[in-house]
């Protein structure tokens, strides 16, 4: 996760003030990041930072950075692939990381940063109860259930490209009644108090433990990978290059691994760690997972 603060110095570089303004999405997560990216400008510069978090979805965001109200913020390169760019979702990661990489520098002159090494999709997600009482694995098998169903979605879900329609196609889906449209943090508390019965969420939400819910498995590889990259403006002169005392040499850090898997070799100076995503997410475990480095750079 050190990439996460490592991108952020290399992108403010963009800035046109003389404040590097960090923007997030709507959920926990993208504010999180930010707020990392934030304090690790703050604590190795004289840049004053400006917060701008829980701004909304992508397409605010995304309309944000493009007018210079934010500087950069935390993005998937499968929501710029599908969402941002209308391409049709395909599965292999390097592809879409290139593809979103060039189409930014040539239409927004934004500047995409390498992945940072773990994947957060969106996750088709049920009560374990009932996962097990109708032997609920995959998406397929929600097919079975769905017109018995209620659904319950976020807005951008229900509108994207990589979202409801494109599922639903893919999967037969038709439930008792049309998806409710509700706020993405809803969606959880409504799954719960069983007021209906599926829900999008994202597989690194904490709420999927707490509540033991069940994410079912895209079977037919429908979503396309998300991967999580700092997405910043390339244009204009950097604050911080022109204020930071800090030297050169200090503070880099080097982040080695493929799009493939999610292992990761980070070196900093002659520091070295392995960071990897759990199992159940996906990875094989051989190192510290996003969370546990994010707790360790918030207490560090």
């Amino acid at each position: 996760m050190k990439r996460v603060f490592l991108m952020a110095l290399v992108l403010s570089g963009c800035a046109k003030r003389d404040r590097i303004v960090v923007g997030a999405k709507n959920f926990t997560e993208s504010d999180l990041l930010a707020e990392i990216v934030a304090q690790q400008i703050e604590r190795r510069t004289q840049v004053p930072v400006q917060r701008r978090l829980h701004l909304g979805g992508s397409f605010v965001c995304h309309q944000a950075i493009l007018a210079g109200e934010i500087d950069l913020y935390v993005e998937y390169t499968g929501t710029a692939f599908t969402a941002i760019l209308k391409q049709p979702a395909i599965a292999d990661p390097d592809s879409v990381y290139r593809y979103v990489s060039a189409a930014y520098a040539r239409d927004f002159k934004l500047r995409w940063t390498a992945p940072f090494g773990f994947n957060n999709t969106f996750a088709i997600l049920v009560r374990r109860a009932d996962a097990e009482r109708y032997g609920l694995r995959s998406i397929a098998d929600l097919a079975r259930v769905a017109p018995r169903w209620k659904a319950g979605f976020g807005y951008e879900f229900l509108e994207r490209a990589d979202g409801f329609t494109g599922l639903a196609t893919v999967y037969g889906l038709t439930f008792s009644q049309p998806p409710t449209a509700m706020d993405l943090g809803l969606t959880y508390r409504a799954l719960a108090e069983r007021r209906v019965d599926v829900i999008a969420g994202n597989s690194t939400d904490g709420q999927i433990a707490k509540l033991d819910l069940v994410a079912l498995s895209d079977d037919r590889g429908y979503f396309p990978p998300y991967q999580r990259n700092c997405a910043g403006v390339a244009r204009g002169t950097s604050p911080m290059r022109r204020e930071t005392s800090m030297p050169e040499a200090e503070g880099v850090v080097v982040v080695r691994g493929g799009a493939r898997g999610f292992v990761q070799q980070v070196t900093a100076g002659r520091h070295h760690l392995v960071a990897d995503e759990p199992v159940a997410s996906g990875g094989t475990d051989q190192g510290f997972g996003p969370y546990e480095l994010i707790l360790a750079a918030l207490g560090s």
